[in-house]
């Protein structure tokens, strides 16, 4: 669905410059980075599946987001009103390079032409979330991410990249409510699953 960035050029042009860069192995459910007020870090999943996850005060958790290789995320894409409000949590063994926002600015036109498209990426990934909470029903929310892995992978039928308890979260909905909703998809026909494959069938 982002195609138009070669991530791996842009990485490559990273590592080669003489920005202040880092590039850090991190461990299954460690925590990759925390988001900090007025830092405008910018971080690239190298290698590996990451989530970002906010907890309410009563300890509730919302997956934010679900990251995967070559995706790309930050405190500059967040308005952050207080530190560490949003946490990154490795789901497998990562590789991430952070830099800042405002170093990469001073660089050469082709840097700021490649960190544009890096934005616009980011920001489609963004709105396809808040079309998502924007649905009213279990049912709606479900269907339009069942619709949207469609066409990320060009089929009917895809391997959901989250667990369904993750996906619950993903989508602030009830898990229970929404394997209630998943059967009845599957008994109108409308869906077929079996574990975490899905088709969609209309």
């Amino acid at each position: 669905m982002y195609k138009d960035l070669n991530i791996t050029e842009f990485t490559q042009q990273l590592q080669n410059s003489n920005l202040n860069i880092q590039i850090k192995s991190i461990k299954k459910n460690d925590i990759i980075t925390t988001y900090i007020k007025n830092r405008n870090q910018i971080c690239i999943l190298k290698k590996g599946n990451a989530d970002i996850i906010r907890y309410d005060k009563n300890g509730n958790k919302t997956i934010i987001e679900t990251l995967k290789s070559n995706d790309v995320f930050g405190e500059v894409f967040f308005p952050i009103k207080t530190n560490s409000e949003l946490f990154v949590i490795a789901k497998t063994n990562c590789e991430v390079i952070f830099f800042l926002y405002n170093d990469i600015l001073k660089h050469s036109n082709n840097f700021n032409t490649n960190l544009l498209n890096l934005f616009l990426n980011r920001t489609i990934k963004q709105n396809i979330r808040i079309e998502l909470l924007t649905k009213r029903s279990i049912r709606e929310k479900l269907l339009s991410y069942f619709s949207f892995l469609s066409i990320e992978y060009n089929k009917k039928d895809f391997t959901l990249p989250l667990s369904y308890t993750d996906l619950a979260d993903y989508l602030s909905i009830d898990r229970s409510a929404m394997m209630r909703e998943i059967q009845h998809l599957q008994k109108e026909n409308i869906i077929i699953k079996n574990g975490y494959n899905i088709v969609l069938k209309k």
